[in-house]
């Protein structure tokens, strides 16, 4: 081998030796910047990082409120579709009302002969009164007449048989004072003690009239709280019975979000946690704010149809997710709507640890109510007062 052709660093030009160093110097200051980067990514970790539990898995969730029917029928009329949005009291379906027509006008007419039945009873009561005291009157005469005839009688005026005949109209009048007394009795226990529109039998048939008027209001069936409407099911002219589900009602304006976290990402959660989330619908765009308000009772797995049998066959460790709530900005929601089952992508800072793991045992809970139904009564006592008043 020639010793000319071996390379020798001494030897090298100064134009190869001036290649070298640019080299050695960008590898020097890669180096750093990544030691850099590394010590930066630390540090944002222990700073911010470790206080932030994350996860895909979450959905967003919402009142699916089933519209069904108290009442049995046709149905006559389907007044909203799936994807409409309808306010809270809004008629959706209508059915067949002709037999609860029927029913009503029945129970009215009873109402009405009830209560004229009623005031018969307390003019009866009126008028056994006024016999007793015509009773009283005749019974007081003839002690009179029997009195008088009982001197002259001592003294030979009169005979003794006028005087039986007078002892004899003494005992008449007795008995027909107690007949008139007996019989003022048996009406007044009728009546005593309350008026004609609170008497047992008025209420009686008022409740009648009640019930046929509900029965006929309930033909119409409103929607239970505004939202939109899915699931329709039902069809005109189909018969329903009572309780048979019709369609749902989402209400939009009232949704929350449910994370399913694992068990080893629970230490730090607690509740009022503030939360950030994402959805695919908007990207990263559009960030929504929200809070943890709390967890469910148990894992996902826990409450599932098929619960996983451990104490049988071979087991296998897998990874428990436990459901967490959390409560939406109403404001954002309005401003972005969302979806049931959209999927979500929430962060909770966890730095703030001063709240409870799980709901306190005082903490008020989530309340739902509609009042689409608080007038029934209502609108049927109206039907009683005025039947009534017309037939006082």
């Amino acid at each position: 081998m020639n010793p000319a052709s071996q390379p020798d660093s001494a030897t090298d030009t100064p134009a190869e030796q001036a290649d070298v160093r640019p080299a050695r110097r960008w590898r020097i200051v890669a180096g750093a910047s990544v030691a850099v980067a590394l010590a930066a990514a630390a540090g944002y970790w222990l700073q911010y990082g470790r206080h932030w539990v994350s996860t895909e898995d979450a959905y967003v969730e919402g009142n699916v409120v089933q519209v069904t029917s108290q009442v049995g029928g046709v149905v006559t009329a389907i007044l909203a579709d799936n994807t409409d949005l309808v306010e809270s009291g809004k008629t959706l379906v209508e059915l067949n009302g002709v037999d609860a027509q029927l029913a009503l006008a029945a129970a009215q007419a009873q109402l009405a002969r009830t209560v004229r039945q009623v005031r018969g009873q307390f003019a009866a009561a009126g008028q056994d009164r006024a016999n007793v005291e015509l009773r009283s009157a005749d019974l007081a005469r003839a002690q009179e007449d029997m009195a008088r005839r009982s001197a002259l009688a001592a003294s030979g005026a009169i005979s003794g048989e006028e005087l039986v005949h007078a002892t004899h109209a003494v005992r008449t009048a007795k008995a027909s004072l107690a007949m008139a007394n007996e019989q003022l009795k048996r009406n007044q226990a009728l009546v005593e003690r309350t008026s004609v529109d609170s008497h047992p039998d008025v209420q009686a048939a008022a409740a009648q009239v009640r019930n046929a008027s509900i029965a006929l209001s309930r033909t119409r069936i409103p929607a239970p709280v505004g939202g939109v409407i899915t699931k329709r099911s039902v069809q005109v002219g189909q018969r329903v019975s009572a309780g048979a589900p019709m369609m749902s009602v989402v209400p939009l304006d009232h949704l929350w979000v449910t994370a399913n976290l694992k068990e080893s990402q629970l230490r730090d959660i607690r509740l009022g946690q503030p939360v950030t989330l994402t959805t695919d619908l908007y990207g990263d765009g559009v960030v929504y704010h929200g809070r943890v308000i709390g967890q469910d009772a148990g894992t996902g797995s826990a409450f599932a149809l098929l619960p996983a049998q451990n104490a049988t066959g071979n087991w296998i460790k897998v990874v428990q997710r436990v459901p967490v709530r959390i409560a939406l900005t109403p404001a954002e929601v309005a401003a972005h709507p969302l979806q049931i089952g959209l999927s979500m992508k929430v962060s909770v800072d966890t730095r703030s640890r001063d709240g409870k793991r799980l709901i306190a045992v005082d903490a008020s809970g989530q309340n739902y109510r509609t009042v689409v139904f608080a007038d029934e009564l209502a609108r049927a006592d109206e039907f009683v007062r005025r039947i009534v008043e017309e037939n006082l």
